[in-house]
């Protein structure tokens, strides 16, 4: 906590004065034999969950770079696997990658040894939250909306707003939410918060969800306070919350669409949709760690992740947004532009992408409240405080 303290307090109020530095590669040579990648779940795939899915096997049969994986649950872990080293990749969200270029803990990314970097969205190639100063630090992954998973089976009509699981209220079933919706585990959670504040309390003057003066932040903590009342657990398990949806009465929480098609394959009555306030979002980024001992099989992972079979076959499993446009069509994958269109690839603008929160924010400097704070206080609305 108190490396978190720093960051939020220090290096990143003074992020935009980072002088840029070459990156530390400058050709690749014979791979290492080896690769360590900290990753959300369901990005690094080898065939074990679903033998359909399988992006690994054949990059380390071409590479002779064998993968070995890290699950985090959260950006927070990730930074602390990061802080403490011993990987070589993470694929970071926008609340951690920020944080990880303020802290030193990543490298600047030799774009020029990425031949598919060409193939690149162009909205995303020089993203604010791999990009300082024009200097690149990471190679985008994947991209997609939290949405709100619901239970078909209560739900006849898909629901249109985050009250369902902000606001006590009665269910189309006839029965209360009280104690069957749930919040995830992250204080990044405080901006979904804000988003549905900004929608249904505009006097608060919300216009950015990760830029909240002192009264902005009061009202979200209030408003999650009172949404403590009515969640059974806070989730950051992916595979767990799936279990709670199946087994233990659950039936609304934000989510990822990694686990609404991995119940609806199971059969379970779920769908998902993003409601009129918007979403919160994640826009995924690989990060080489600044004393990564592998950085030539690095290099030729970032290269394959954005070859556009990969990246179909990834959006297809997680029910993402692929970072190479080409593979929505192509068809060298399973995707599709249906399933593009499905997996929110039009919402790119509806979308309000995962950031560290600074206090030197566009309001003016020391205007904003600082992550360190969404953090303790976060820990504190969990614990009933």
């Amino acid at each position: 906590m108190k490396y978190l303290k720093l960051i939020g307090t220090t290096a990143l109020a003074t992020l935009t004065a980072v002088t840029p530095v070459m990156a530390q590669i400058a050709e690749i040579g014979p791979g290492e034999g080896q690769l360590s990648i900290v990753a959300w779940a369901g990005y690094i795939e080898r065939g074990e969950t679903d033998p359909a899915f399988d992006w690994v096997t054949g990059f380390e049969e071409k590479t002779g770079c064998k993968v070995s994986v890290k699950t985090a649950a959260t950006s927070d872990e990730m930074v602390a696997l990061m802080n403490e080293g011993g990987f070589d990749l993470v694929t970071a969200s926008g609340d951690a990658s920020l944080r990880l270029i303020a802290g030193g803990r990543v490298q600047p990314v030799n774009v020029d040894l990425v031949p598919s970097w060409k193939d690149v969205d162009d909205r995303l190639k020089n993203a604010p939250w791999h990009t300082v100063d024009g200097v690149h630090y990471g190679v985008p992954y994947m991209w997609g909306p939290n949405v709100l998973m619901y239970n078909t089976e209560v739900f006849k009509e898909a629901p249109t707003s985050w009250n369902v699981v902000f606001e006590e209220q009665t269910l189309p079933d006839g029965k209360s939410n009280k104690g069957r919706v749930q919040a995830y585990d992250g204080p990044i959670y405080i901006a979904d918060a804000a988003q549905y504040l900004m929608a249904n309390k505009p006097e608060l003057g919300i216009t950015s969800v990760y830029e909240l003066n002192e009264d902005q932040y009061a009202a979200a903590l209030d408003l999650l306070r009172g949404q403590r009342e009515l969640t059974s657990r806070y989730w950051h398990d992916a595979f767990i919350q799936m279990d709670d949806f199946k087994n233990e009465g659950i039936v609304a929480s934000g989510s990822w669409p990694f686990m609404v098609n991995l119940l609806q394959a199971d059969g379970v009555p779920v769908a998902s949709v993003i409601p009129k306030e918007g979403a919160t979002g994640w826009a995924d980024t690989s990060m080489l760690h600044v004393n990564a001992k592998n950085p030539n099989c690095a290099y030729m992972w970032f290269d394959h992740q954005l070859s556009s079979n990969l990246q179909s076959d990834l959006a297809v499993w997680f029910g993402a947004n692929p970072s190479v446009l080409a593979a929505c069509t192509d068809k060298r994958g399973m995707l599709t532009p249906e399933i593009c269109t499905k997996n929110g690839l039009d919402d790119f603008e509806r979308i309000k992408f995962w950031t560290t929160p600074v206090s030197n924010c566009a309001a003016g400097e020391g205007a904003c409240v600082p992550y360190y704070r969404w953090v303790s206080d976060y820990i504190g609305v969990i614990g009933g405080r």
